[in-house]
């Protein structure tokens, strides 16, 4: 058995339980699972949803209700558990939690992470990209200091195959030159792997994550590939399977479950 991790927006975790997410976690077989939106509070979550599918829940909530906020469900307990990244004004909004697995011979990371919409107006965007710059030296000071993976919605389709209208999208948030820039620079300049490109280097249609709720995305497969494995290159290097949950639908998101080949 290697190693199973799986990332989920659920965009509400009460809406995704009243549609199956729970019985789908439990027969998932996942060893870490991240989820983001979860859209609760501590006192929603206690007694429901601090245990799924026999992994304990570490989470970020937001201090608006209703609002962002992400979880990390573990089979293993970690050695230490960091929740924010250390700014205000995001650690408000509930959108970091990481899961440490050091032992004496290694230093290993698994976080979940939501990064902003800028897709409700310019202020978020502005947001979205004050958000950016704050998470890059985070993950390049992480990495040189530990082997980690990011799951999580970025929120960025970085390229033209990511979406299915890549023309028609190129001035909205999700798809604009700055944001593919950025995400250019973490997988170049950073080190960091898009574990699904890695495996997937090709696919299109198949690998979208995110459909608009409006019209008729789902049924026609507009998609966006929103949804990332982000690792360090030694744990890149382990990912063997992934593949994109579509048989029922929890949220607007797939689940992206990718298999690596090591231990936690």
């Amino acid at each position: 058995m290697g190693f199973r991790l799986v990332t989920l927006n659920l965009n509400g975790i009460r809406s995704a339980a009243d549609k199956g997410f729970v019985p789908w976690a439990e027969a998932a077989g996942a060893d870490c699972m991240g989820v983001q939106e979860v859209k609760a509070q501590a006192s929603d979550v206690q007694g429901r949803f601090d245990r799924v599918a026999g992994m304990a829940g570490h989470f970020h909530y937001a201090q608006k209700k209703g609002y962002s906020g992400v979880g990390l469900y573990c089979r293993k307990t970690p050695s230490d558990v960091v929740i924010g990244l250390g700014d205000d004004e995001f650690d408000a909004e509930g959108r970091y939690v990481e899961a440490r697995f050091d032992n004496a011979r290694r230093r290993l990371s698994i976080i979940s992470c939501y990064f902003p919409s800028g897709s409700s107006g310019e202020d978020r965007q502005a947001a979205k990209y004050r958000f950016l710059d704050i998470v890059y030296p985070h993950l390049l000071k992480l990495k040189a200091e530990r082997e980690f993976i990011l799951v999580g919605d970025v929120n960025i389709a970085h390229r033209e195959a990511d979406l299915k209208n890549w023309r028609s999208n190129q001035k909205n948030s999700g798809f604009l030159p700055e944001e593919r820039a950025w995400m250019t620079r973490l997988l170049g300049e950073a080190g960091l792997v898009d574990v699904y490109r890695r495996l997937h280097p090709d696919t299109t249609d198949s690998c979208y994550t995110w459909w608009s709720n409006r019209g008729q995305a789902y049924a026609n497969n507009v998609g966006w590939r929103l949804d990332y494995h982000l690792a360090t290159p030694a744990l890149a290097a382990k990912a063997r399977v992934a593949s994109i949950y579509k048989d029922r639908k929890f949220s607007d998101h797939a689940p992206l479950t990718i298999d690596y080949d090591f231990k936690l």
